[in-house]
C-alpha cells in the first residue's frame, strides 16, 4: 500500500500503517489531532488523502474518510448501543442497520449489550463502542485519543490487538498515547511530542529501545 493519508508536514501517516503520537500531559497530542480534524486552527498545513484541507469545516474533513475517538470516549450516554453506531452512520435505511449488525459482530462485548444504553456500560464496553462509532463509515484514516486510558489490562490488550489487524486491511491510524510501551507495540513507527513541537520519529521498536525515551516525553 502507498499514499499519505496524513501529511502534517513535520510527518506523515501513510496507507495501512499505525502511527503511536507520544507525549505526557500537555505535549500536545489532543491540540494535533483536533487540528487534524479542524476543531482548532493549525500552524501547520493539513493534508488528507493528498489534499490541502487547512480551508475545510471539520464535516467537510470527516466526508472524506476521518474516524475520530476522542479522549474520554463521549459516548451518548442516554442512547442504547444500536442508536449510538445508528446515530454516526451517513448511511440510510438497510445499509444503515448492516453496518450496525457488522459492528455488533465486530465487537462481541457490544454485541452481548446491543439494547443497554450507553451509561449503563462498563469503560471498556464504552471505548469499544466509541471505536465502533468511529467505524460507522469506513473511515480511511482513524485518530485515536488515549484509548487505553482508565481500562483493565484484558481490555487494553483486545483493543491494541485490533489496530494492526484494521491497518492491514488499509486502514491508517493515529495512535495519541502517554504509555509509550503500548502504543509501540501495537505500531510501526512513533512520533514524540514535548511542547507541541516533535522531537523524535522513528521506527517503533527503535523508540521503544530508547533510553530516552522518558525524558523526551517529559520535555527534558
Amino acid at each position: 500500500m502507498s499514499g499519505n493519508f496524513l501529511d502534517v508536514g513535520d510527518f506523515v501517516v501513510k496507507a495501512g500503517e499505525v502511527v503511536a503520537l507520544l507525549g505526557g500531559n500537555g505535549a500536545g497530542k489532543t491540540a494535533l489531532l483536533e487540528g487534524v480534524l479542524g476543531f482548532r486552527p493549525m500552524a501547520r498545513t493539513v493534508k488528507l488523502f493528498g489534499q490541502d484541507v487547512s480551508s475545510l469545516a471539520v464535516e467537510q474533513r470527516v466526508a472524506l474518510g476521518v474516524g475520530y475517538v476522542p479522549e474520554g470516549r463521549r459516548v451518548f450516554a442516554g442512547l442504547t448501543v444500536r442508536e449510538n453506531l445508528a446515530a454516526c452512520s451517513t448511511a440510510s435505511g438497510a445499509q444503515r442497520r448492516h453496518r450496525v449488525d457488522e459492528m455488533l459482530v465486530l465487537f462481541p462485548m457490544l454485541g452481548e449489550r446491543p439494547d443497554a444504553r450507553a451509561w449503563l456500560l462498563s469503560g471498556g464496553q464504552q471505548q469499544m463502542l466509541a471505536l465502533a462509532r468511529a467505524l460507522m463509515n469506513k473511515p480511511r484514516l482513524l485518530l485515536m485519543d488515549e484509548p487505553t486510558l482508565g481500562l483493565a489490562p484484558l481490555v487494553v490488550a483486545d483493543l491494541l490487538r485490533r489496530l494492526p489487524q484494521m491497518a492491514a486491511e488499509g486502514t491508517a491510524i493515529l495512535l495519541a498515547e502517554q504509555r509509550a510501551a503500548l502504543a509501540l507495540g501495537a505500531a510501526s513507527r512513533g512520533v514524540v511530542l514535548s511542547r507541541g513541537q516533535i522531537v523524535r520519529t522513528g521506527p517503533a521498536a527503535e523508540l521503544a529501545a530508547d533510553p530516552a525515551l522518558a525524558d523526551l516525553m517529559a520535555g527534558g
